[in-house]
């Protein structure tokens, strides 16, 4: 998983609450079920695309300089729906580093950590107020180091993230990195056990 510190980007501004995660990535014929890789071109579909399939030129990822953002400033309730870790997969195979919002769907809010996506939660009228500076195009900085969002005319508005979550994403580990890097304390301990309860690590053993 890559790491994340520090971002510098266009912020596109989508402050629409509720888009759930059939809305961020649909699993229809034409995508399949969760093929990684191929997902980037249909995020927000049902948005960025009119019925015909021509791109609508008025959503706002259709337009310059927020066509290819890596930050989404979003409304409340971002990621709703079904448990659907493809909705990560999209955004981050579009581009998207980083969704700041007032409040996620919880399990794609626990998806985005598995996956190296930063959500960060700020309260509404901040994102309304970023939404409104990024408008110009200019460059929003997610400081993951200091934990500090600085919009373009330099206000800096702190969140928090969970420890040990952001030290998993500052050094790039998921799940499973992150007990990898515990291998030596789990061969200890595992060393220890064997010694203390040597019948548990034979069970099964023919005789």
């Amino acid at each position: 998983m890559q790491s994340f510190t520090i971002l510098t980007s266009v912020a596109a501004p989508l402050l629409r609450n509720n888009i759930d995660t059939d809305t961020i990535i649909a699993i229809h014929r034409q995508v399949g079920t969760n093929i990684r890789g191929k997902l980037g071109q249909w995020c927000l579909g049902s948005l960025r695309y009119r019925p015909d399939g021509t791109e609508d030129p008025d959503f706002v990822l259709n337009r310059a300089p927020f066509r290819g953002a890596s930050i989404v400033l979003a409304g409340q309730n971002f990621g709703c729906g079904s448990s659907r870790e493809g909705a990560v997969w999209a955004l981050q195979e579009y581009g998207v580093s980083c969704v700041i919002a007032p409040s996620f769907g919880d399990i794609f809010f626990n998806n985005c950590f598995q996956n190296g996506l930063l959500p960060v939660v700020l309260p509404e009228p901040t994102v309304i107020a970023l939404a409104a500076e990024a408008q110009t195009g200019a460059a929003v900085t997610i400081d993951l180091v200091d934990t500090v969002v600085v919009a373009p005319s330099g206000q800096r508005y702190p969140f928090t993230v969970e420890a040990r979550r952001r030290t998993a994403l500052l050094k790039g580990l998921d799940e499973i990195g992150t007990t990898l890097a515990e291998a030596g304390r789990i061969t200890s301990f595992q060393t220890r056990d064997a010694a203390a309860r040597p019948w548990i690590y034979h069970i099964g053993e023919a005789s």
